[in-house]
C-alpha cells in the first residue's frame, strides 16, 4: 500500500476553497465517475455566452480527422475588427484528464488572450478517452493544428505567430502535438505554452506520491486518466512520446516553451523534469525557455 509523503503546503487561501470543494467533488476520480464529471464540466451555451458578453464571436467548424471522423473546432476572435491586419494565433487544447471537458472549457484563458493581444484562438474538441484511446486525442489535435495553418489567411492569423497551448491534459496533448508537427514537418510553431501539463503515465514521481487523496486532481485520478487513454499499456514499454511527452528522448527542434505548475500538485516533478530536459538544450543553443513553479 502506498504511503502518503509530506508535501509542500497548499496556499492558505486556496486551502479554504478546497474545504468547500471537497464537499462537492470526490478526492479521487474513478472510472464510474467519468460520466458524472462530464456532465458537471460541460460548457456549451454558457461558455459561448460568456465570450459574447466579453466582446468576442465564436464560429464552429467541422473538419475530418485522421480516421475520417469529424471533429469540431471553435474559432474565437474579437467582434470588432481592427486594422491590425493579420493577428497572432493561439491553438488551444482543453483540460479534463483526457476524459472530460470540451473545446470551450478554457474560455476564460482564451478570452483574455484574444482580447489582450487582438488575437484569434482556435480550440479543438478532441475525442475523449476511454471511448477514444491513444492515438486519437493527439491525432485530433494535430488535425486541428494543420487546419488552422492551412486556413491562416481566412482566419486572419499570421502563420509566423502561431502558438500552441493547453492546460492539464490539454497541456500534455499540446506537447505531444508539438512533437508530432516537428517529426512530420507540419505547421511551424512560434512557441508552446504548457500550463500544468499532464506528461507522464508512469506514476513514479515524488509529487504523485505527495498528492494522494488530497486536492482536486490526485494520484488516483491521474492513474484513472492515463488508464482511460492507454488501457493496459499505461506504465509499460509500448507508450509513445506523442501520448506521454515525458517519454521523449529527443526534445530538439521544438519552439520556445513556457511551462508552469504548482509546488503542491501531481504534475510538478514531471513538468520540472520535462522543462529541464528541454530548456537545457534550448539554452545551450541560445534559445528561450521558461519554467514557473508557483507555491
Amino acid at each position: 500500500m502506498d504511503v502518503a509523503r509530506p508535501r509542500p503546503p497548499f496556499d492558505p487561501e486556496l486551502a479554504d476553497v478546497l474545504v468547500t470543494l471537497s464537499a462537492q467533488l470526490p478526492s479521487t476520480i474513478t472510472p464510474e465517475l467519468i460520466q458524472p464529471m462530464r456532465q458537471a464540466m460541460a460548457s456549451g451555451a454558457s461558455s459561448k455566452g460568456e465570450l459574447v458578453r466579453r466582446g468576442l464571436v465564436v464560429r464552429d467548424v467541422s473538419v475530418p480527422s485522421y480516421d475520417g471522423a469529424s471533429i469540431t473546432l471553435s474559432v474565437v476572435r474579437p467582434a470588432r475588427r481592427s486594422d491590425a491586419g493579420v493577428r497572432p494565433g493561439f491553438y488551444y487544447a482543453h483540460g479534463g484528464g483526457m476524459m472530460f471537458g470540451d473545446r470551450l472549457g478554457g474560455v476564460g484563458v482564451l478570452a483574455e488572450w484574444v482580447l489582450r493581444y487582438d488575437a484569434v484562438a482556435v480550440s479543438v474538441d478532441y475525442r475523449l478517452a476511454p471511448e477514444y484511446q491513444d492515438p486519437t486525442p493527439v491525432e485530433d489535435c494535430y488535425t486541428g493544428l494543420v487546419w488552422t495553418r492551412d486556413h491562416a489567411d481566412e482566419l486572419g492569423i499570421d502563420p509566423q505567430r502561431l502558438i500552441i497551448a493547453g492546460s492539464s491534459a490539454g497541456g500534455g496533448l499540446a506537447a505531444g502535438t508539438a512533437l508530432l508537427t516537428r517529426d512530420r514537418r507540419g505547421p511551424a510553431l512560434a512557441g508552446q505554452m504548457l500550463m500544468y501539463p499532464m506528461l507522464d503515465d508512469r506514476d513514479q514521481t515524488s509529487s504523485a506520491a505527495q498528492i494522494d487523496g488530497v486536492g482536486v486532481w490526485d494520484r488516483g485520478s491521474n492513474r484513472t486518466g492515463w488508464s482511460a487513454l492507454l488501457g493496459d499499456r499505461r506504465g509499460g514499454d509500448e507508450v509513445s512520446a506523442y501520448a506521454a511527452p515525458a517519454r521523449a528522448t529527443d526534445l530538439s527542434g521544438l519552439p520556445p516553451t513556457f511551462i508552469d505548475c504548482g509546488s503542491a500538485e501531481v504534475f510538478r516533478d514531471e513538468d520540472v523534469a520535462y522543462a529541464y530536459a528541454y530548456a537545457s538544450g534550448i539554452w545551450v543553443a541560445g534559445g528561450q525557455a521558461e519554467l514557473h513553479v508557483t507555491p
